[in-house]
């Protein structure tokens, strides 16, 4: 393929992208719509807030998804490092390290295990599937190595600020001595996603680096005939996913403040579907952050709104995997197209 038809091809299929977000965004609305019929407490501040905690895990887990999938790769390990960088840290914490400066010993873990995805996939050749599911068994390996399979408690109020705490959270004194919330504030972890987002969407519009994603998803070949430098690209995309698994970590188990090392089991399906959902195509080449970001509201609004509805997890498996397929096949009608 000539840099002319690859570009053409790829400006077709950007097209096609943003036909695909539009619908995205439309499926979204409809769900929202659709659970506040069947649950009059689905469309409350409360429940909004709730959602906005659950999918800010999903949501940093697939701003990396994004770029990793735009390079035409994969990342299955995000799961695994997100579990390692929380134990990491708790085992930090547990040594007697702040808080603060463990979180960031968790997320160098999760860029470091990003890191060597990156190198295996350009030095050794092997296929993105391949690295990145056995960094996922090594990761899951190490952490329940180093714990014995056990979960880290009593870590300290400090270390569920992240995860639990809020931006203008208004607490009244009541008469009988007991506070009254009047408002909950919005999360932390909802915050950290916006700011996330926003510089990931940054970097992949404006940035250098972010153009060579898109050349090198687009046609790698010919982004090395023009000077780009491949494997740093690549390397650089698998850095980032493990990072943001590391930082999502840091928010989930915040949340809990018990660091598990058997969570994120699964999650990188969930990053996985979130990308595509919002128009990512696996062939490479095509995504975006907000397009990501919409795919993560929509599978936290269909967890969240099943769960109201009574729905067993296991159906909520079943569904979710349906619109996964249907994601995909879309997009290879997209790109057949």
């Amino acid at each position: 393929m000539s840099d002319v038809q690859a570009s053409r091809s790829r400006r077709l299929r950007l097209g096609g992208a943003s036909l695909h977000k539009m619908s995205a965004v439309a499926t979204l609305v409809l769900l929202i719509v659709a659970f506040s019929f069947t649950s009059p407490a689905f469309f409350s501040l409360n429940n909004g807030l709730t959602v906005l905690l659950q999918t800010a895990v999903i949501g940093l887990l697939a701003i990396g998804m994004t770029m990793v999938i735009i390079t035409g790769g994969i990342d299955l390990s995000v799961g695994s490092v997100l579990a390692l960088s929380g134990v990491v840290t708790g085992l930090a914490i547990k040594a007697g390290m702040p808080v603060i400066p463990a979180m960031g010993l968790g997320i160098v873990t999760g860029a470091a295990c990003g890191a060597i995805n990156g190198l295996i996939i350009t030095k050794m050749r092997i296929t993105p599937f391949v690295a990145t599911l056995g960094m996922m068994m090594i990761a899951r390996g190490l952490a329940l190595q180093l714990t014995g399979a056990a979960p880290i408690s009593r870590l300290g109020d400090s270390f569920g600020q992240l995860g639990n705490g809020s931006f203008f959270r208004v607490v009244e004194m009541q008469a009988n001595g007991f506070p009254k919330v009047i408002f909950p504030g919005i999360p932390y972890p909802a915050v950290l996603l916006l700011v996330v987002a926003l510089l990931g969407a940054y970097i992949l519009s404006r940035r250098q680096i972010g153009r060579h994603i898109l050349s090198v998803g687009s046609h790698e070949e010919a982004a090395r005939l023009s000077g780009v430098n491949v494997t740093r690209t690549k390397v650089w995309a698998y850095t980032a996913s493990g990072a943001l698994a590391g930082l999502a970590g840091m928010v989930l188990m915040s949340r809990l403040v018990t660091v598990q090392p058997n969570e994120g089991v699964m999650y990188e399906l969930d990053a996985i579907a979130a990308a595509v959902i919002g128009g990512a195509s696996l062939m490479g080449g095509v995504g975006s952050i907000s397009g990501s970001m919409i795919g993560a509201f929509i599978i936290g609004v269909l967890r969240n709104g099943l769960n109201m509805a009574g729905t067993s997890a296991f159906i909520q498996q079943i569904i979710i995997g349906i619109v996964v397929i249907g994601a995909v096949y879309i997009d290879q009608i997209r790109n057949r197209n």
